[in-house]
């Protein structure tokens, strides 16, 4: 198949589900797919099967999941637009204000559609290192109400409180986050049907203290009475996708470089943003095999570095490599600046081998005029 291509592997994400079902049973809490992470809407139907429901950041996710799994339907936006707050309100059965402020002005339209409506807050309880532009709770965030701009007098008709601090974090972060929740807005608690905390929680990944997570929902559920839930996104589709890319070139220096026809900027920009270096099949961290490559891709962006791989053999043009862990959040952020095309997504289930989408100029062409 032509490169570069994203493959999603159905048994790899039914490994990560089987894994949210069991803490969905044991805790008692719901469990939405946050779609800013993964919105491949063509196996909506399996997560489905085992999620509560999705959660969107805007009118167009919102769409996308009451079309495709039609089950519960969440929303936050840091701000609502005039022109699409009222399709919004048709279609989702929860939404989320950022502030007071969004709330009075759509509170009656709310009230007209019969919408569960929560406030997002900001416990300013920062449990992130490295990230800053990951962390709602930053100096000077603009995510979320701080206790000190928080009215009570305005709680009438609000039925929920949302928080989201985490990014790939463990349950001991969520706890000190729903500590912190509890001693500035714990007496609020009390007046809610429901609490969402929100996403970042890697519930799936290997070495993650569900128990924890497991205990300190019970709590919330049997302490203040509501329903909880959590939004993953990265849960849902860690360690289920790889980008399939080619070598193109062998080029020389200082060090051996190949350009590959897959671009850190266009096709997997979180590695230049977070940043971070993405797992290869096969290959290991500079010099820990006999032959090191700095890994490059094509366009015109001096940066556009992967990183730095050694393997067992010399790589020669037409190689393929896998790059792992490549369905969360690559896939909704990639772009086509220098006109690179998108990458094909292909997927595996059982043994079956599936072209699910595949890109050309038209869609590069149609996006800008």
């Amino acid at each position: 198949m032509k490169t570069p291509y994203y493959l999603i592997d159905t048994e790899l994400l039914k490994h990560n589900l089987e894994i949210l079902a069991q803490v969905r049973k044991q805790s008692g809490c719901k469990i939405l797919l946050a779609q800013k992470c993964f919105s491949m809407y063509r196996i909506y139907p399996l997560l489905g099967q085992y999620l509560d429901g999705t959660t969107a950041s805007g009118l167009f996710e919102a769409r996308l999941g009451k079309e495709e799994m039609g089950k519960e339907n969440h929303v936050y936006s840091a701000a609502y637009r005039d022109d699409e707050i009222d399709q919004i309100m048709q279609i989702c059965d929860h939404v989320v204000f950022n502030s007071f402020n969004q709330w009075q002005k759509y509170k009656s339209l709310a009230q007209k559609y019969h919408v569960s409506c929560g406030i997002r807050i900001n416990p300013e309880c920062s449990t992130q290192q490295g990230h800053a532009i990951y962390d709602p709770c930053a100096p000077f965030s603009r995510m979320g109400v701080t206790i000190d701009q928080f009215d009570p007098e305005q709680l009438e008709g609000i039925e929920g409180l949302h928080f989201h601090t985490l990014c790939e974090q463990n349950s001991d972060d969520l706890v000190t986050t729903v500590r912190a929740v509890e001693e500035k807005f714990g007496s609020y608690l009390h007046q809610m049907k429901w609490v969402n905390f929100g996403g970042g929680h890697h519930i799936t990944r290997d070495d993650y203290d569900r128990e924890t997570l497991i205990a300190i929902i019970k709590e919330i559920k049997d302490k203040y009475q509501v329903e909880v839930y959590l939004e993953p996104g990265e849960a849902v589709a860690l360690n289920a996708g790889f980008l399939v890319t080619s070598v193109l070139d062998i080029i020389h220096n200082g060090m051996d470089i190949a350009i590959v026809d897959t671009s850190a900027a266009c096709h997997m920009p979180d590695v230049l943003e977070m940043p971070y270096r993405p797992l290869i099949i096969n290959s290991a961290l500079p010099q820990e095999k006999a032959w090191t490559y700095r890994l490059g891709g094509p366009t015109c962006l001096a940066g556009d570095i992967i990183g730095d791989y050694s393997f067992d053999q010399p790589l020669k043009p037409g190689d393929q490599l896998y790059f792992c862990d490549m369905a969360i959040y690559s896939m909704v952020k990639n772009n086509t600046f220098n006109g690179m095309n998108l990458p094909a997504i292909v997927l595996k289930t059982d043994d079956k081998i599936e072209l699910v989408k595949e890109f050309g100029y038209d869609d590069f062409k149609n996006r800008l005029s």
